[in-house]
């Protein structure tokens, strides 16, 4: 299993932006779907954004619809990289943000977490 690295965190006002990125630690045999979650302070991770395999499919949760851009840059098979380009950031994007890899397309917290084991996170705060 090769782990997944999360960057791009912070402090943001409210109204601000952030661009958050995923990248395998190492080398991986195939492409996988990717997607973002996150988990705020006393509540259940949550579905953000996925992308498909191939970045043609895309799919976002409710909340940040028009907000929030998931995207890949995958250089070839052995790399999964994704981005999650967040804008007009709200006090209730307040959480810890992850991200994971699944065989195929899914907006299930279930599907993923077993190809690569779950990381550190990434925390976004948005206050004035």
């Amino acid at each position: 299993q090769v782990p997944l690295v999360e960057s791009g965190g912070g402090l943001v006002q409210p109204g601000g932006s952030l661009r958050l990125s995923c990248v395998t630690s190492g080398r991986t045999d195939k492409r996988y779907g990717m997607a973002w979650f996150r988990q705020a302070p006393g509540k259940e991770r949550e579905f953000v954004a996925a992308i498909s395999r191939s970045g043609s499919a895309t799919r976002y949760a409710d909340s940040v619809e028009g907000r929030f851009t998931i995207s890949r840059d995958d250089v070839d098979d052995a790399e999964n990289t994704a981005y999650l380009q967040m804008t007009n950031l709200q006090p209730e994007d307040t959480a810890v943000y992850y991200c994971n890899a699944a065989t195929f397309f899914s907006t299930y917290e279930s599907d993923y977490g077993t190809l690569i084991p779950w990381g550190q996170g990434t925390q976004v705060t948005v206050s004035s």
